[in-house]
């Protein structure tokens, strides 16, 4: 791969992490509520899950599902309706999570599963793979652009949690928490609309 075409994969893969998604929105919830420590397997997790669906796609997935539409819609609702769930559980949360016994946060296995069905994680992956992936060289392209998602993934997803980390100081009275929570569910739902279109 050329650096030209490196540092735009590089670019993009940032820019696709960083900005708001269900991902973010949930990080920036789990910050708040959980502290950054807990929610450092959800980021995890998120990286790993993302990893292994841009191979599927890359190798061959993504051609699977322009051949069955309806696999695609499938997946679509399965997402959305996971995602509805997830705004409806951070929307309801009304506590500060200080110990195990009051909620925990999504785990590792959770945040790995939940890229497979993110309708934002699928249009990354769609497009990645078709901007830079080389037909010629399938399997070092695909592994590489896998490996630059993981590279810049991390760091950018770090930053939503470690702000919902900073703010937990502000969230300490309960009525702030449950306006941040509603405000996070609504927002996570928000993420559905340009999705499902």
């Amino acid at each position: 791969m050329a650096v030209d075409t490196f540092l735009a994969l590089v670019t993009f893969a940032f820019v696709t992490s960083v900005t708001p998604g269900p991902n973010n929105f949930m990080l920036l919830a789990s910050g708040a509520n959980f502290g950054f420590a807990r929610t450092v397997p959800h980021m995890f997790g998120i990286a790993a899950g993302f990893a292994s669906l841009l191979m599927g796609v890359g190798f061959g997935l993504g051609t699977l599902l322009q051949s069955w539409p309806a696999l695609h819609l499938l997946l679509k609702i399965a997402g959305g309706s996971y995602l509805i769930y997830l705004a409806w559980k951070i929307a309801g949360s009304r506590a500060l999570a200080d110990d195990e016994t009051v909620s925990r946060p999504v785990t590792f296995l959770q945040a790995a599963a939940f890229q497979w069905v993110n309708p934002k994680a699928w249009m990354m992956a769609l497009t990645a793979m078709v901007l830079f992936a080389n037909p010629a060289e399938p399997g070092i392209s695909v592994l590489l652009v896998s490996a630059a998602f993981v590279v810049v993934n991390f760091p950018s997803v770090s930053i939503w949690a470690g702000f919902g980390t900073v703010m937990r100081r502000a969230l300490s009275s309960p009525q702030h928490l449950r306006w941040f929570n509603m405000t996070m569910g609504v927002l996570l739902l928000a993420t559905l609309v340009p999705m499902m279109l």
